[in-house]
């Protein structure tokens, strides 16, 4: 038995044989001198094999648009554009004019160059895109050399995906019914195969690296999706752990139905309202399954980072469309675009920051893109036609900010009335709380707006200085300090004195143990991923109210993050019974 951790990416728990679907490191690539009457030939066998690639992915493109949306389809649209793009398409035409070698070992060596300059640039987006060029690039050699690749749409048994990427193009065409785990030597939270693995409720634990390569064909295999841990042929003590674990969870589900209509309501009454996160629009399917009562964190930018371009205005509609009546009247809030940071768009400026996470992110790129701000603008807009819509602007640090904001959705109103597309002139909009000075004035920026959402993972990371992506500080980076209580604390005092509804859609909501100080603080809404609503909610159906205000005034009086949480679990599980 040997346990491997990488980063938990999609939950759950899942047990079968390992499938490694791991291609050859270096593939064999012919390479071969050719003359000059060669070149021709060369050439017309290069652009035969993009015309065949062509048919190829504009059909996954429109499998993808018809059976998981529009938003998926963009995937492909952007391998579409790329192999039509003229500086590709020169710089192999005066390669293969300049070297006098075959056209396979021209791509090979393009392909190669281009993947190593991706990795070099230290932004994990920016990296994935490596794996859009790898896909085109084999596409085309395939072709040229008739080589067939299995597709994983053909597995016909159960099994543990291991890989060491996966493409967009494997992800829309495997057989997600026989894939029961994923797990990756690359990637993380934010890459294609995490998005897509959480939309279709597959557990994945993605990142091990080289400590993935010694797994075998038919080796057992035990994904825990929640911790990052697979086990490679575990013991019976372990195999009997996980599998008890798995039948909880299973159990779980299955009473899902009977407890997804039942209100978020203490034992005195008291009533708040649990929402879902999500990254895509199939994710509203488990957002209903576990109960949700809305969306309270569409996070828009999904569909800007998977295509490798600006997404159109018609394609955001229709997936915010999409979205809205998959959820039937219950409200949706749409984030407006929040790349920079850890979520940086390819060809953006943004990329040679020193600090990006304090730099030209959220609401500050959009400002300084209008046409790009303007596009989603009236994209949500004209969504908002078909459902409770709601807008949400990340990161304002101040009032000129939002003003500005404000001023940029008055104007897309204008242009939506000029068209002659219709929209809800009165939709709300919020901002989010993310930042400690925007908490600080947080009674001056309620009065420009209809609700706020506090982001607990960047206000706990800049309270206390705390990169949670750096392994050396994580230690510090601590929900229940004192100081990001108060944070959340003022923000909801100034939020209800101003008659507005205060949510909470960062990682904290969705810690039960929170939802106990929490609730005691007056939170309204909490949202979080779909998966942790019941858990939630059996918290919140445990308790009264008023133990919860009682709880929450203690735990402000405690003077460390320590104090803070053993106080609330103890008192929680005095409340739960043990």
């Amino acid at each position: 038995m040997k346990t491997l951790q990488g980063i938990p990416a999609s939950p759950g728990i899942a047990i079968g044989p390992a499938f490694v679907f791991l291609e050859e490191e270096e593939p064999t690539i012919p390479r071969y001198s050719v003359n000059e009457r060669e070149l021709e030939g060369e050439w017309k066998r290069f652009m035969e094999a993009v015309d065949r690639a062509r048919v190829e992915i504009t059909g996954m493109r429109d499998r993808a648009s018809r059976e998981m949306g529009e938003q998926h389809g963009a995937i492909f649209d952007a391998h579409l554009l790329m192999l039509d793009d003229p500086e590709m398409l020169d710089a192999i035409e005066i390669s293969l004019k300049e070297s006098l070698i075959n056209i396979e070992w021209v791509i090979h060596q393009y392909e190669q160059a281009v993947v190593r300059r991706l990795e070099q640039i230290d932004d994990p987006m920016l990296q994935e895109r490596g794996a859009d060029v790898h896909d085109i690039a084999h596409r085309i050699l395939n072709h040229l050399m008739f080589k067939e690749r299995f597709s994983l749409s053909d597995l016909d048994r159960d099994v543990v995906l291991v890989a060491r990427n996966l493409l967009p193009s494997d992800m829309i065409a495997m057989n997600r019914e026989r894939v029961k785990a994923i797990v990756m030597v690359a990637g993380g939270k934010t890459s294609h195969t995490a998005i897509l693995a959480r939309a279709f409720e597959i557990p994945a634990v993605l990142g091990l690296g080289a400590a993935a390569k010694p797994i075998r064909n038919g080796e057992l295999l035990v994904v825990d999706g929640f911790s990052g841990k697979v086990t490679v042929e575990p013991d019976e003590s372990s195999l009997e752990g996980s599998r008890r674990e798995r039948e909880r969870l299973a159990e779980r589900e299955a009473g899902l139905a009977g407890q997804a209509s039942m209100p978020a309501r203490t034992l005195d009454g008291h009533t708040v309202l649990l929402k879902a996160n999500v990254e895509v629009p199939e994710e509203t399917a488990s957002a209903l399954r576990h109960g949700a009562s809305g969306i309270g964190l569409f996070r828009s930018e999904f569909l800007f980072l998977q295509t490798g371009r600006p997404p159109s205005e018609q394609s955001q509609y229709l997936a915010y469309r999409q979205v809205l009546e998959d959820m039937a009247g219950r409200p949706v809030t749409i984030r407006t675009l929040d790349v920079g940071g850890d979520k940086v768009m390819p060809d953006s400026a943004a990329t040679d920051e020193k600090n990006p996470l304090l730099g030209w992110r959220a609401i500050r790129y959009c400002l300084s893109d209008r046409a790009l701000f303007q596009d989603q603008l009236r994209a949500i807009l004209r969504a908002s036609a078909h459902g409770d819509a709601r807008i949400m602007f990340p990161m304002i640090s101040g009032p000129d900010e939002l003003d500005a904001a404000l001023a940029a959705l008055e104007e897309a109103k204008a242009e939506c009335r000029g068209r002659g597309q219709p929209y809800r002139e009165d939709i709300p909009v919020g901002i989010m709380i993310e930042i400690p000075g925007a908490a600080m004035i947080a009674d001056i920026l309620a009065a420009k707006v209809d609700f706020f959402s506090i982001g607990t993972n960047d206000l706990i990371q800049y309270s206390l200085a705390v990169d949670r992506g750096n392994e050396r500080v994580a230690y510090l980076y601590e929900p229940f300090h004192p100081a990001v209580l108060r944070f959340i604390k003022t923000t909801i005092d100034a939020g209800h004195a101003a008659g507005i509804p205060v949510s909470m859609c960062g990682e904290m909501a969705s810690d039960p143990v929170a939802a106990l100080v929490l609730l005691g603080l007056g939170l309204d809404e909490f949202s979080m991923s779909a998966v942790a609503i019941p858990d939630v909610k059996t918290v919140l159906r445990s308790l009264r109210f008023a133990d919860a205000v009682e709880a929450a005034g203690e735990a402000m009086d405690r003077r460390s993050h320590r104090e803070v949480e053993d106080f609330l679990k103890k008192r929680l599980s005095a409340i739960m019974g043990g």
